[in-house]
């Protein structure tokens, strides 16, 4: 019997133990607004799960860039309010899209705020890592991100965009490099391989 009730207290006192673990959004939103600059690589898993690999560079705000690894050598780059996609392989000019239609507009916003209404519609605790779901309040039409973020201290592991056609991709962050100051060439339209020398 004392086993029985020694179980269920365990049971019972698991949630609370975990739910102790789950960062608050005050906390993350703290974090993401601490970052200036990021670089890393990255994994991704695309819709179809095929896989890409690549280097990531962001500054906030509003500035990113992706590049990614031969055989793709495409680069996507996020600017000025715009993301642009360069794709060699394809022989047509870049494709051209507003950030603030892409859920990745939250994590390079001025300010983040994930407390404000209707932003977020997820946050759980998955026993390794606290997951955020964002979307933006006012076009939730524009598609969601789910944030992956693990403690002690705050980091950004991985995200997962899931866009308004309902297509999923992951991005599998590696070690971030935080605070270096970037060539900005990174961030103007140009061909892979754009020299990052400072």
């Amino acid at each position: 019997m004392k086993q029985i009730a020694f179980a269920l207290v365990l049971s019972l006192a698991a949630p609370a133990a975990w739910a102790a673990d789950k960062l608050p959004l005050s906390e993350i939103s703290r974090y993401l607004n601490s970052l200036t600059t990021v670089e890393t690589t990255f994994t991704q898993v695309n819709d179809d799960g095929s896989l890409s690999t690549g280097k990531l560079w962001l500054q906030r705000p509003g500035r990113m860039r992706f590049e990614y690894d031969p055989p793709e050598r495409a680069v996507v780059v996020a600017k000025g309010g715009t993301v642009i996609i360069h794709d060699p392989k394809s022989n047509q000019p870049p494709e051209q899209y507003p950030l603030s239609k892409t859920p990745l507009s939250i994590v390079l916003a001025r300010n983040v705020d994930l407390g404000q209404a209707n932003m977020v519609v997820g946050h759980g605790f998955d026993g390794t890592a606290t997951v955020v779901t964002a979307q933006d309040p006012k076009n939730p039409e524009y598609g969601k991100i789910e944030l992956m973020f693990t403690g002690d201290p705050v980091e950004l592991r991985k995200w997962v965009v899931h866009d308004s056609a309902g297509s999923r991709t992951t991005v599998i962050l590696g070690p971030l490099t935080k605070g270096n100051s970037f060539n900005q060439n990174l961030f103007v339209d140009g061909e892979p391989g754009v020299s990052t020398d400072r």
